[in-house]
């Protein structure tokens, strides 16, 4: 772990300041991830918290992954850096614009054990925010990990979930196409306009929280255990 005086005394800063800097990249990560529902933090958001008084050019990137230590050992939580996934109808040409790298961003993961983490973390006011995240998660998977908006909200009302497309509100999740808007935002899915014979065509797709390895092993063993998979309204009550 870079804690030692020479690892930062390069930087012509003192410990109290690189401390200092630490704990403001610390409380960057932590409210900013509670005020945006968990969605993505942008390093560049990072690396601004450091250089607005301070102008050393390898400084951030030093105090960014001290950051990341002491959010593991004192907070339990991992700072982990995201892959951008391309929507399927991209990938081709971005895989030929390697010069064209998308920007960092993090996302904080509890480090918990499952049932600890559940029974003194999870906010019972939002588990049904979880639950929903998981369902449309599981939809799109079984789709093929991309499908049209018409038949993603096809499958929403006949779970009940079509109240909010438009103006509407549901009694629990609210304004239900906001909903599936945040999930965009946090990075389950992404969203793809494809031309066709008949015009442009929205799609759904998987994105990178949701292609994550622990995540999608999940959903496989959820949707294993499902019995009566022509009725989707399981998918929603067993959660």
């Amino acid at each position: 772990m870079a804690n030692d005086a020479e690892d930062f005394a390069q930087f012509g800063i003192s410990k109290e300041e690189k401390d200092k800097l630490v704990g403001e990249v610390i409380r960057y990560v932590l409210f900013k991830t509670h005020h945006t529902s968990g969605c993505p933090i942008k390093r560049e958001e990072l690396t601004q918290v450091v250089t607005k008084n301070y102008h050393q050019r390898s400084l951030p990137a030093f105090v960014i992954n001290e950051a990341k230590d002491k959010l593991s050992s004192v907070f339990g939580y991992e700072m982990k850096e995201l892959q951008r996934a391309q929507p399927s109808s991209k990938a081709q040409t971005r895989a030929s614009q390697q010069s064209g790298a998308d920007p960092k961003s993090y996302i904080l993961i509890s480090q918990l054990p499952p049932d600890v983490y559940e029974k003194y973390v999870v906010d019972a006011k939002t588990a049904h925010l979880s639950g929903f995240t998981f369902v449309v998660i599981s939809i799109v998977h079984l789709a093929g990990g991309k499908i049209p908006e018409d038949i993603l909200w096809s499958q929403l009302r006949r779970m009940g979930l079509a109240l909010g497309e438009n103006e509407g509100s549901h009694p629990v999740f609210g304004n239900v196409k906001q909903a599936l808007e945040l999930l965009v935002q946090q990075r389950y899915l992404q969203k793809d306009k494809v031309n066709g014979p008949e015009g442009n065509t929205l799609y759904y797709e998987l994105a990178e929280r949701a292609l994550d390895a622990p995540m999608n092993d999940r959903v496989k063993e959820y949707i294993s255990q499902v019995v009566f998979l022509d009725n989707p309204i399981i998918l929603l009550v067993s959660i």
